[in-house]
């Protein structure tokens, strides 16, 4: 019996007949799956994409105002958990350089819905979308990952200390190309891959990646409620939803003339 229970502590696992109540909090607030997050996401997403597509133009000191601030709000929760779902499919897809191809290939499809959405302009190299930006992020993991391999975890010191340069070119990279999110995308996924099995140092660091945007600490606490299922979701919607709906919102500026 000790010996059974041992082991499930090992896995993680609450010991036979312990009650809800009983359980360590950060595992009884894991209830949502990779799925949910993800659908999340999308809605905080859409939220920040109407708010800067619609609103913005239109401010004034009114209610418009405070719509305007609660959904900025409700918009820093996308990221985070993008990010942290990123570094998630690099441990768990069937292929690496598959994964790479459909975030660079829809990097290329959203492109001009992005410029529609952020400039109103068919093609604008000053700033380019987010799909790119999640394809450096996980460039940049594979590559650390790779050196950890092949020196080892004995000499954590040294994988640790040749990953640095690493980021700091990806960071640099991310900045010459005019990525959205930039270098600070590059550090949140850097620092999820750090302490993926750690979540408070994660949260920690990820918040400083993105210090300048507060409120992203509410995508980074929903982190803690991943329970590590995939749930029932549509790769295709999942590539889908992104250049589809900047698609839409750049035509209605368009047609609004806003």
């Amino acid at each position: 019996k000790n010996i059974r229970r041992k082991n499930m502590t090992q896995n993680n696992m609450p010991p036979a007949g312990t009650t809800p109540t009983q359980r360590p909090i950060l595992e009884r607030i894991k209830k949502l799956s990779n799925a949910q997050l993800k659908y999340i996401a999308f809605i905080s997403m859409f939220i920040d994409h109407f708010n800067k597509s619609m609103i913005y133009p239109n401010l004034d000191s009114g209610k418009l105002l405070y719509l305007s601030n609660f959904f900025d709000i409700l918009g820093r929760i996308a990221f985070p958990l993008f990010a942290f779902m990123l570094v998630e499919g690099f441990y768990r897809t069937h292929s690496r350089w598959h994964y790479l191809g459909n975030l660079l290939l829809f990097g290329v499809i959203s492109e001009v819905p992005f410029d529609l959405f952020t400039t109103k302009e068919l093609m604008n190299w000053r700033w380019n979308n987010v799909m790119f930006t999640l394809a450096f992020m996980l460039v940049t993991i594979w590559i650390v990952d790779v050196i950890r391999e092949k020196i080892g975890d004995e000499k954590k010191w040294l994988w640790f200390l040749i990953s640095i340069p690493v980021v700091a070119l990806m960071c640099l990279l991310a900045m010459f190309c005019s990525l959205d999110y930039d270098y600070n995308g590059i550090l949140m996924a850097y620092f999820f891959y750090l302490f993926r099995n750690h979540p408070f140092p994660r949260i920690l660091f990820g918040y400083l990646s993105v210090v300048k945007e507060p409120w992203a600490l509410l995508g980074l606490g929903l982190t803690l409620t991943y329970n590590g299922e995939r749930g029932k979701q549509s790769k295709l919607l999942n590539y889908l939803f992104y250049p589809v709906h900047l698609l839409i919102l750049g035509l209605l500026r368009f047609y609004f003339n806003i």
